[in-house]
Order: C-alpha cells, then structure tokens, then sequence
C-alpha cells in the first residue's frame, strides 16, 4: 500500500484547496476512512489525489465545473451532477443540456482506463408515472440512460460501464425542503479507483 508522508498530505490537501479557490481542504482528518476503521493520513494514495486534481482541472478546463462537483473517497472519484442538468421532472430522457454535460465527461472518462458506476439518486416525495412506479425505478432508469449515452454516443467501452440506482435512500442532505430535494436528485459518474491496478 503506497503511504504519505505528513508533508506529502499537506502538499495534496493545500491543492485540493486551491482547486475549490480556497476554503476547507476536503481531505482533512478522517473523511477517507474505511467503514468502521479509523483511518490516518497515511493511508492517503497519492495517485488518488493526483486523478482527483487531473479531473478538477478538466471540468475548468471545459468550463463545466458549474455543472459538475467533484469529491473523492478510497474508491473512486465521483463526479455529482444535479438532475436539472440531465432530465426534465421524473424524466429519464436526457435534456439538451445533459448531453452537452455528458459529452464533455465522456471525454473525462476517455482520459483514464479506470471502470465507471454511474450512480442514480431521487429525493423522497414518492413517485409514479406512466413510465416509473417509484423512485427505484426512476433512479435506476436515469442511471442506465447515462450509461447508454456514454456507450453508444460517446464511444465508451461498454466493459468499463455499471449502473446503480438508490432512489431516495442515499440523501446528501435532509429531504425538508425543495432547496433539499433538489440537491438529492442527482446522478453521479464514479471512476472507480483499484489500488491494486495503479
């Protein structure tokens, strides 16, 4: 397992500040931690950071970074992009808008070799429609429309592509406002990160 030293992390955490123009470093203390083990910043892989810089500086690049976040544990890299931007409401078709989001990261994913999750989420106001009869359904739906994009429009490796739905079961925040919701209802791109590969 490749290790850091405690000026080596400081080095990656004061970049990973500088790519969010400042603020709290998201790498401090134990957020990269595995479940029920307390974690150091030892166990920081420094090819994680770098992939995590290398994609900060894409969406920048492409001048997207307003439509995408971008946060990372030990398993990946994961790109949240808000449903707003890839679908109309309780809608798996991707907008206009989505497209030209996806296009751009599907240029990110061409740059690695890593696998891709594609990650649905919903809020929790229960769902039915003519199409989805609830919010598994819908996520799933959205996630798979993703990968689909990807694969077929954008040249990705099918290989390298999975799909997920959470529905409402994995909020970012408390669903007690529409403010919430919104932030809840969206898809995440994982590149998925294999120490062992690296």
């Amino acid at each position: 397992m490749s290790s850091v030293s405690a000026e080596k992390f400081n080095e990656a955490s004061n970049s990973v500040q500088l790519a969010f123009g400042g603020g709290d470093s998201l790498i401090e203390g134990n957020t990269i931690s595995d479940t029920g083990t307390e974690t150091s910043e030892e166990t920081v892989d420094p090819e994680l950071v770098k992939m995590y810089n290398e994609v900060v500086q894409f969406l920048e690049t492409k001048e997207i970074a307003s439509q995408a976040s971008v946060e990372y544990d030990k398993d990946g890299i994961y790109v949240n992009i808000q449903e707003s931007i890839l679908f109309g409401s309780g809608s798996a078709i991707i907008a206009d808008s989505g497209k030209n989001t996806l296009n751009s990261l599907g240029e990110l994913i061409q740059e690695f070799e890593n696998d891709v999750v594609i990650e649905g989420y919903t809020d929790n106001v229960p769902m039915h429609n003519a199409n989805f009869s609830s919010n598994w359904e819908l996520s799933t739906g959205r996630a798979i429309s993703v990968l689909r994009y990807l694969s077929e429009d954008r040249n990705v490796d099918p290989t390298r592509l999975s799909a997920k739905g959470y529905g409402e079961h994995h909020p970012t925040v408390p669903n007690n406002s529409e403010e919430n919701r919104a932030k809840n209802r969206r898809v995440n791109i994982v590149l998925v990160y294999d120490q062992q590969e690296e």
